[in-house]
């Protein structure tokens, strides 16, 4: 279960970086900090 404050589950997301689309792993950032920034419809016609 996802709780404040406890470290989040890693995952993998696709990502556009450096122009070209990548799969990012969130443990790649493990002892980093990281921000999440999450845009429903992204990519869409909606």
């Amino acid at each position: 279960m996802i709780l404040i404050g406890k470290p989040a589950p890693d995952f993998t997301a696709p990502g556009y970086h450096n122009g070209a689309f990548i799969n990012v792993r969130l443990s790649d950032y493990r002892g980093k900090w990281v921000l999440l920034c999450f845009y429903p419809g992204d990519f869409t016609f909606v």
